[in-house]
Formats: C-alpha cells, sequence, structure tokens
C-alpha cells in the first residue's frame, strides 16, 4: 500500500488508550540500541520515532503520549504504514499481565509500585531483533552499538515521513546477505558473527513466520540456526514476542546483578542466576525487568572488558 497526497505529510493516524497505566519509555526502551540508534529516536518532548522494516514495507511510527486525554497518540508513513499501526497494541504491552507475578522481595515490590506502567513489548518481527542480538554477541555493549550504527547508516533505507532527524529503516535480508566480507569487516563484524547473521538472512521469511507461533516454538526454530544460542534466542523472542519467561543466561553482568540482588554476594554464575530466578516461572523476565528498573548494580572488581575495534584485525 502506497500513501500519498495529505496522508503522507500527516501520516496515517490512530488513538491507542491502554487499559492500564503504561510507561512508554520503559516499555518501548528494550527496543533501543542505544541513545544513537538509527532506528529509534526520543525527542525532547518524550516522542518515540521508530522505523519498522514490516512485511509490506518500511515505515516510520511517532508515537507519543497525550497528557491531557491519557491516550497514546500514533502516526505512521510508508508502505508498511498500516501493518505498523496495527502492531502498536504489541509493541506497547497491551497483552502483557503481571496479575499473577507474585513478589516476595521488597525492593522488587517497591520496583513495581513505583514502575506499574511497566510494560513487556514486542514488535512481531523476529529477524530484526535477531540481527542486532548477533551483533551483540561476546561483545562489549560499545563495540555492539558502533556496529549496528555504522550498518544501518550505511545499508539502511532512509526513513519515511517527515522525521526529525535522520532515521534509518532496517535493511532487508535481501541487502544483508549481498553486503561482501570487506565491507563487514569495516562494519566491524568478525567472521564468526558474519557466519551466523548471513545463515539467518538465508531463512529470514522463514523466522518471520514465528511471529504467529508461541514462544517456545519459535525458540526452537531460532536455536536450529548454527552460531544461534540461549542468550541470542532469549535477546530476539523478548522484543519479538515479548517473552515472559525468558531469561538472557549467558549475559556478561546479569548473573553477578540478580545474584547480589537476592544473595548480597558479589559474584554468580549462570546456574546460580537460573535457580535464583526458578521460584518465578513462568515471570522470570519480568522479574529481570524489575531488577534493572531498580538500578542495583553488583560490586566490580578488576578490568573492565577491554575494548576492541574488528577492522584492524
Amino acid at each position: 500500500m502506497s500513501v500519498s497526497g495529505a496522508a503522507a505529510v500527516d501520516g496515517l493516524h490512530r488513538r491507542y488508550r491502554p487499559a492500564a497505566p503504561l510507561d512508554l519509555h520503559a516499555t518501548l526502551s528494550p527496543h533501543m540500541r542505544g541513545r544513537r540508534d538509527p532506528c529509534h529516536h526520543v525527542d525532547a518532548a518524550g516522542v518515540h520515532w521508530r522505523t519498522w522494516r514490516t512485511p509490506d514495507g518500511a515505515a516510520t511510527t511517532r508515537i507519543g503520549l497525550d497528557r491531557a486525554g491519557g491516550e497514546i497518540d500514533v502516526r505512521a508513513w510508508g508502505d508498511g504504514a498500516p501493518w505498523a499501526l496495527d502492531a502498536v497494541d504489541g509493541l506497547l504491552g497491551a497483552h502483557d499481565d503481571w496479575s499473577e507475578l507474585v513478589l516476595d522481595h521488597r525492593m522488587l515490590r517497591e520496583t513495581r509500585r513505583r514502575c506499574h506502567g511497566l510494560r513487556l513489548s514486542k514488535s512481531g518481527l523476529v529477524f530484526e531483533a535477531l540481527v542486532p542480538a548477533i551483533i551483540e554477541q561476546l561483545v562489549t555493549e560499545l563495540e555492539a552499538r558502533r556496529t549496528w550504527t555504522r550498518l544501518l547508516n550505511r545499508f539502511g533505507e532512509p526513513a519515511p515521513g517527515p522525521i526529525p532527524v535522520d532515521l534509518k529503516v532496517f535493511p532487508s535480508a535481501a541487502t544483508l546477505r549481498q553486503i561482501p566480507d570487506w565491507d563487514w569487516h569495516q562494519l566491524g563484524l568478525d567472521g564468526r558473527r558474519r557466519q551466523t547473521l548471513r545463515a539467518a538472512a538465508q531463512v529470514a521469511h522463514r523466522l518471520d513466520e514465528s511471529r504467529s507461533l508461541d514462544v517456545e516454538t519459535s525458540a526452537r526454530r531460532l536455536a536450529s540456526l548454527p552460531g544461534i544460542g540461549e542468550w541470542t534466542v532469549a535477546e530476539t523472542l523478548q522484543r519479538s514476542h515479548g517473552a515472559p519467561d525468558l531469561i538472557s543466561v549467558g549475559d556478561y553482568h546479569l548473573s553477578n546483578v540478580v545474584g547480589y540482588l537476592f544473595t548480597g554476594e558479589p559474584r554468580t554464575d549462570d546456574a546460580g542466576l537460573v535457580s535464583l530466578l526458578e521460584p518465578y516461572r513462568p515471570h522470570r523476565q519480568r522479574v529481570v525487568r524489575l531488577v534493572w528498573a531498580a538500578g542495583v548494580g553488583a560490586p566490580r572488581y578488576g578490568a573492565r572488558k577491554a575494548v576492541r575495534d574488528f577492522r584492524r584485525m
């Protein structure tokens, strides 16, 4: 569907009224890959500008809170605008139900009271969530953010609509498959992650069909790909499906942070992380989001992990 005339300027429009209090930024922030993410911008008024590579084409959405009416005002541009508007309910956590989560930790209860508008968001776009997760495998956050930004700025499509900054739309799987090794090297992606990304791009359409499947089936489909492990599966489906129970086992910081909150010990391994969160099934990811929202930080010892530049290797 192409949008022309007045709609091309004003965009398609809808109003969304959340059934419960909604913290727009806390809900959408997991989709942002750093403050300078070329696909996601938050302006001075707290309005979220997000680009999408939908099944129908590129789209830009403007999502802002109408404080007077308590509604979310959404506008969308591009061939994928109707699809994006339909996906806004899931993106804003319309079906995310926290009512059965019982918190027996004082800090978590207080954090939930303070962050009662936090929802788990789902984009419905599996491949678009998978690629940055692959880029983030076994590297520092700074390294991953640099590669993601370079990729979008060089190979991303200009975002449709009257955007306030230079946003890009995630490249298509066909575009990613055509990027030669030398260009990937200059973007900062090493050979192992490059091979994983290419293998995923070969089956991108099948991966995106998983939007209509349950989390468990989608997880098995992702895990069947070479180079995709438990951490990458969790990081992907947390964003594409709003998966409430998948936790990022193997994360560089998560086990220590969760362990410190529950036990006071500065170091916890992955087995300890799983054990501590086990009583909270099937809400473990909700608990993790509260742990991060609480601002807990485990003590750090020794040197920080070195930031590398794969372009020089």
